[in-house]
């Protein structure tokens, strides 16, 4: 089992933490999230390409540290509303 740790933006909330959480437990080979809020950092164990992780986290507004645009600030905005109701 490998551990990948990722450094992300826009990461405000407990809302966020909920629906990155759900939605990366969603990818075959994972098998445990776990998120520092304060540092915006993620840690993904399981048996999962590095690369299907980055793609999910940007899609839902949540890129690699330095990879951010105005879109995924907005996209982020609609993942975290989406964590809260679920």
């Amino acid at each position: 089992m490998e551990t990948e740790k990722i450094i992300v933006e826009n990461i405000k909330c407990a809302g966020c933490v909920k629906g990155i959480t759900n939605a990366l437990l969603k990818i075959d080979g994972v098998e445990t999230v776990a998120i520092e809020l304060e540092t915006e950092t993620i840690s993904v164990s399981g048996t999962h390409e590095r690369n299907a992780l980055i793609a999910q986290l940007a899609h839902m507004g949540y890129p690699e540290k330095g990879h951010n645009t105005l879109y995924k600030q907005a996209k982020s905005y609609v993942s975290c509303a989406i964590g809260k109701m679920s």
